[in-house]
């Protein structure tokens, strides 16, 4: 199965192009000129990674790439003719995977896109079997979090939070480690890690008050409780 590529860009000119260029290396290419398009076709067709652009009407990159990490890991390559080191830095505190400036030479665009799909897959969290605490049951074969007989979802990142907790139940992790295992920028605020173990603890905890799942370990950061039945 081919690599998805969905290109978020109101160029349409620069995007077909890049389109064609990335097809040459047998990359699947779907193209969204606006943001809001950019977001239903992520949703829609679950591509592998995203080329987006910063300077777009109504809905510009950066708020783009800010909804886009609150349901998904997928990996994010800003591709813009904004330069200047403070946009960079921007781009890879949101958590974006790289950062090219326009123009480019495609050899180069499609190296990176190798290197970051390469990073991902080398940093993927896939622990199995069924964690159980109480009458809580995380199955990570089944990707289903389950609290008596209610079923919850969690989004993506929240997943991949969770399961990145769930490698070594008891152990601490800190939030430079979870920040660059869960959204691979190590410059990225600490609360977003705070923010969606905020989230975790709603879904999962009986009181989130009082968490008895998900501990926090004061100077440190959290770790998962051991299985309890």
């Amino acid at each position: 199965m081919s690599i998805k590529i969905l290109i978020i860009e109101d160029d349409v000119n620069g995007a077909e192009l890049a389109r064609f260029q990335l097809e040459q290396a047998n990359y699947d290419v779907c193209i969204a000129v606006d943001g809001m398009e950019g977001l239903r076709q992520a949703y829609a067709w679950r591509p592998d990674l995203i080329l987006l652009d910063v300077l777009m009407p109504t809905l510009n990159g950066w708020k783009v790439c800010e909804r886009l990490r609150a349901i998904t890991d997928v990996p994010i390559i800003f591709v813009t003719a904004l330069g200047q080191e403070q946009y960079l830095i921007r781009g890879l505190k949101m958590g974006a995977d790289d950062y090219v400036v326009k123009p480019y030479n495609n050899r180069e665009l499609v190296a990176r896109i190798e290197a970051v799909l390469r990073r991902h897959s080398m940093n993927s969290i896939s622990p199995t079997g069924v964690y159980f605490y109480d009458n809580l049951e995380i199955d990570f074969d089944r990707r289903t979090v389950t609290r008596g007989e209610k079923t919850t979802t969690l989004t993506p990142l929240e997943f991949k939070l969770l399961s990145c907790l769930a490698e070594r139940p008891g152990k601490s992790f800190s939030h430079h480690y979870l920040l660059h295992r869960v959204w691979g920028a190590d410059d990225q605020s600490r609360g977003s890690v705070k923010l969606y173990v905020w989230y975790l603890r709603q879904k999962l905890e009986t009181d989130p008050s009082n968490p008895r799942v998900i501990l926090t370990e004061r100077g440190v950061g959290y770790r998962l409780s051991r299985p309890k039945r």
